[in-house]
């Protein structure tokens, strides 16, 4: 029941952070959906000139960052506590993936402005490394 509560106001919580400013299109693919993965895909669409849903990088990536907290703090384009998705992706390359999954898991200040950012301890490398991944994906091309 616990697990389920929290589901649900991950859920929430994701749509209420990202329902302001979606188009039509992304409200479709979110409506008759509550899975925080398709939550996440729906604030998080694929680059105009290439459909990225099929990389199994993207698909792991989406799937790690729905699970955890991260649309708490982040969307793809816009600022929200944390910077856009897309604006690290554009400032690192995929050299940084070690050192910005060690961010992920140990948290971080400085870089995008004054607000820390929330350690994720009880994350492995495997998977803060693919959250970057899915993450550098979104750059602009």
């Amino acid at each position: 029941m616990k697990k389920m509560s929290i589901i649900v106001s991950m859920v929430f919580l994701a749509y209420a952070c990202g329902n302001s400013n979606q188009n039509s299109s992304d409200q479709s693919a979110a409506s008759g959906s509550s899975t925080p993965q398709t939550e996440a895909a729906a604030t998080a669409p694929a680059t105009a000139s290439t459909d990225l849903s099929d990389n199994p990088d993207y698909k792991k990536g989406l799937a790690l960052i729905a699970k955890n907290d991260c649309l708490t703090c982040h969307k793809v384009d816009e600022k929200l506590i944390g910077p856009a998705y897309r604006d690290v992706a554009n400032k690192y390359t995929d050299k940084d993936i070690p050192m910005l999954a060690a961010k992920i898991i140990k948290g971080g200040l400085g870089v995008w402005g004054q607000v820390p950012m929330t350690p994720h301890p009880n994350l492995s490398v495997a998977d803060a490394e693919q959250m970057v991944k899915y993450i550098l994906l979104l750059k602009k091309s």
